[in-house]
């Protein structure tokens, strides 16, 4: 696909009907990377058919594991063991997945073999320290250009349990340490300042490894096995937020999405739209495969400003695009703070979203950890830069149902990294989205 792939998007009447969002991203990357060193076979249902996934895919190919597609949404994995996996001389593609470069950084620390993740232009970009630091203090050797990927990972390394406070609450930070804590001697130990989302602690002890864990801790000891298991990935609620936002701000539309996961360090943007006034309920509550998950039906409301609590902002970090044009919209004013990782996502989405939001007639106001938003109406149209950050395009996709002139949208070949068949499921709720030369 094309990385110069225009989307149009115009304004469109009500959304009506129900949206099957794609399996969870973070789910499905954690699912294929724990079943590969697992002992035995597990089959991983509602798979993400994504370019990251698949990336991450190839690479524990790459690495010696087979793994079957024997359907569209399902691989059947089959583990090689805790230590089980082979080298490879060629370098590990990650592609445009930060989540898949990051955990995989943690789970190759400890191996007997020299690896070398790259990516591709967009990611090679994204800081990698982060990872790296906290990896050295438990003696792996990594080498990187001035902080950035590629990173040439050196085998062979005796790693050590640490006990490590993030100073910054990252989930993907979490789990690469806690990854490299099964290869580790000693206790692992991983406090947030926040709590973040826990899939790879979860899928841990689905899959039989002894760890203990709590909102804003994490704690485990090397020298254990996995057991393969069978895992259900629920549908993914970043893709749902597109969709909640969209109805929410859209007259006369109803939407339903079922069976999305609903991980409490995952819905901030649920509660954040809700403090906004959105009218959105949890139907059919359940669990699945050790994730809450639920049927959200979603109706149009009057939104107003809020300023956003911060303590919601680790839970929403990959849906503030999307919360932008709700707020763009909204009566009054949203103040958001203590948001400074997005300046380091696969766009600086503060910046992308702010000028891409002011070029349609919106009020924004850029600072350092956020931004100040005072919303009305988007009383402009014309074009738009993803700086190919699929976020950024389907947020735009859902600016371009509410401006007063058509959206053209530069960019958006990477939405299939996260969500493929975004514009055609979009289209059958009742966007107005199309493929421009």
């Amino acid at each position: 696909m094309s990385a110069v792939l225009d989307w149009s998007s115009r304004a469109a009447g009500p959304l009506r009907g129900e949206v099957r969002v794609p399996g969870d991203k973070s789910v499905s990357h954690r699912a294929l990377m724990i079943a590969a060193l697992a002992e035995g076979s597990s089959r991983i249902h509602g798979f993400l058919e994504g370019g990251d996934t698949r990336a991450t895919a190839a690479v524990l190919r790459q690495l010696g594991v087979r793994i079957d597609a024997p359907a569209e949404g399902e691989r059947l994995v089959h583990g090689v063991g805790l230590h089980g996996l082979r080298g490879s001389t060629e370098p590990l593609d990650c592609g445009n997945a930060g989540t898949g470069m990051r955990l995989l950084a943690g789970l190759l620390a400890g191996q007997a073999f020299d690896s070398t993740l790259v990516g591709d232009a967009s990611l090679s970009k994204r800081p990698m320290r982060r990872i790296t630091d906290p990896l050295t203090a438990m003696g792996a050797c990594i080498d990187t250009r001035a902080g950035l990927p590629p990173l040439a990972i050196h085998g062979g390394q005796r790693l050590h349990g640490i006990r490590y406070a993030l100073p910054v609450a990252s989930a993907q930070v979490k789990s690469a340490l806690l990854l490299a804590g099964l290869y580790a001697g000693g206790e692992t130990e991983i406090t947030e300042p926040h709590p973040t989302r826990d899939y790879t602690e979860r899928m841990l002890h689905a899959f039989g490894w002894p760890i203990t864990f709590e909102p804003g801790r994490a704690r485990l000891s090397g020298g254990h096995a996995l057991q393969a298991t069978d895992v259900e990935v629920p549908a993914d609620f970043s893709s749902a937020a597109f969709f909640l936002v969209a109805a929410s701000i859209v007259p006369g539309s109803e939407l339903r999405l079922p069976g999305v996961g609903l991980n409490p360090r995952r819905i901030g943007l649920l509660e954040a739209l809700r403090l906004m006034g959105a009218d959105i309920r949890v139907e059919h509550a359940r669990a699945s495969g050790g994730e809450p998950v639920g049927d959200l039906v979603v109706r149009h409301a009057p939104l107003h400003g809020v300023a956003l609590p911060e303590v919601l902002v680790p839970d929403m970090i990959d849906e503030f695009p999307a919360l932008f044009v709700a707020a763009a919209v909204a009566q009054g004013r949203t103040v958001v703070r203590g948001a400074a990782e997005l300046r380091v996502k696969e766009s600086d989405r503060i910046d992308s979203m702010a000028t891409g939001l002011r070029a349609l007639g919106a009020h924004v106001e850029e600072t350092p950890d956020g931004a100040i938003i005072d919303g009305g109406v988007l009383a402009g149209g014309g074009a738009v830069e993803t700086h190919l950050d699929h976020r950024i395009a389907m947020s735009f996709a859902v600016a371009g149902l509410i401006a007063r002139a058509p959206v053209r949208i530069h960019g958006c070949a990477h939405v299939a990294t996260s969500f493929p068949g975004f514009l055609e499921l979009a289209n059958g709720c009742g966007f107005a989205l199309a493929v421009v030369a």
